[in-house]
């Protein structure tokens, strides 16, 4: 996400706050904060995904991720 879209949100959100948005504003808010979240959790992921636990005895082991149970 680039600086340019997250000043864009923050002017969306200060403006929501004071004025009010219209209906195209919202639902461009609405895509810029989804665009956020993806971003956000992608580099998350990408950060767990490379992070080894370094047991007291010295073993280490990588992170996975957790299976859902589907019963």
């Amino acid at each position: 996400m680039t600086d340019e879209k997250i000043a864009r949100i923050n002017a969306l959100a200060k403006k929501a706050k004071n004025e009010g948005l219209t209906d195209e504003e919202k639902a461009e808010q609405q895509a810029l904060r989804a665009e956020y979240v993806a971003g956000f959790r992608q580099s998350l992921k990408s950060q767990l995904d490379n992070t080894v636990v370094i047991n007291p005895d010295g073993t280490s082991y990588k992170l996975h991720q957790k299976e859902e149970n589907r019963d």
